[in-house]
């Protein structure tokens, strides 16, 4: 796995490897190996957590600044992988890009709908699901901070997305 230059996840978006260093690479590769003995989506889900988390807290980050890792984003798609696998989630959508964004660019929800124009109510109905936003409301929320909507092929749950 050395020679790996990016990783693919479960949306086709490419996280590239190029910048990790050893000790970053070495962490991917635990990542993708205790992924690949197929575990239960919940027990691995606690073990990347953890170690993730551990890993760079002792760098000094923090928690929002974890959540920006490679090693976070990609423990996060394996563990996503393995809970489709297991039918304990469905494949991801556009509220999970959305819970994304929010998680990696904004404060707070709060502070996504102030810049959106959403309604904090309504957020937190599309987020646990219960509805969704038209493509014109979500085209215009998304404009005023800076994204787009865009249709990407749809990558296999059970390819673990290494080139």
């Amino acid at each position: 796995m050395k020679n790996l230059k990016e990783y693919r996840d479960l949306r086709g978006r490419t996280i590239s490897l190029a910048d990790l260093d050893h000790a970053e690479r070495t962490l991917f590769t635990f990542l993708v190996g205790a992924a690949s003995k197929n575990p239960s989506w919940n027990e691995f889900r606690n073990e990347w957590r953890r170690h993730v988390h551990d890993f760079y807290a002792n760098r000094g980050l923090s928690r929002t600044e974890i959540m920006k890792t490679v090693a976070y984003r990609v423990g996060r798609d394996l563990s996503s992988r393995l809970a489709i696998a297991e039918g304990s989630a469905a494949l991801p959508d556009y509220r999970d890009d959305l819970e994304e964004l929010i998680e990696t660019k904004f404060r707070t929800r709060r502070a996504f709908c102030k810049a959106t124009g959403l309604s904090e109510d309504m957020l937190s109905h599309v987020l646990s699901r219960r509805k969704h936003l038209s493509i014109e409301a979500l085209t215009a929320a998304l404009g005023r901070v800076g994204y787009c909507l865009h249709i990407a092929k749809q990558t296999s749950t059970a390819d673990v997305g290494t080139t």
